[in-house]
């Protein structure tokens, strides 16, 4: 029983070997967190949950290789719709709280309302419809977006224009026509 679990460690541990981390850090830490950082508006937080998208990349050896620029963007994006979701339930509950909620001066700076609703129609999509809109809105190709979202390439189209749609539809909904 401990010969086979030996061996498994052997095979992560030479898979490891063969992916080159801090290459992959350099090349992609800036784009991850720019991306981040036009979900949720906060730089600082971007460079955090970037950090712990790199993190999980780094756990995670069956990510590593060719799929890895692609895995990092879909769990980097799937960490800012997190982020978005826990900002509006924390809104939702902030009445609750007998002394307010103190927005920082950067917050108050970098927030505006249009941003706000993109923002939370984000946030209340499937979590596919708004990794496919906001890879997309990364200038990733239809071909990566697949890859990064194990999707058959010839659905692409059609499942960003249904998220295209949902979009417009929650818009619509919460904030009626612009």
């Amino acid at each position: 029983m401990h010969a086979s679990s030996d061996i498994a460690l052997v095979k992560d541990a030479s898979a490891s070997s063969r992916f080159d981390f801090e290459t992959a850090f350099a090349d992609h830490y800036a784009p991850v967190v720019r991306l981040v950082a036009r979900v949720i508006r906060d730089p600082g937080r971007a460079e955090e949950i970037a950090v712990d998208a790199f993190h999980r990349l780094w756990k995670t050896s069956s990510a590593h290789g060719d799929s890895a620029p692609g895995w990092l963007r879909r769990t980097a994006v799937r960490l800012a719709i997190d982020e978005l979701r826990r900002r509006a339930r924390r809104e939702r509950y902030d009445h609750l709280w007998p002394f307010g909620r103190v927005q920082p001066p950067d917050e108050l700076f970098l927030s505006s309302e249009e941003q706000g609703r993109v923002r939370a129609v984000l946030a209340a999509l499937p979590k596919r419809d708004a990794e496919l809109l906001l890879l997309r809105g990364d200038d990733v190709s239809y071909e990566e977006l697949a890859a990064a979202l194990s999707l058959s390439p010839a659905s692409v189209g059609t499942l960003l224009s249904r998220a295209r749609l949902a979009f417009r539809k929650e818009y619509v909904r919460r904030y009626g026509e612009q």
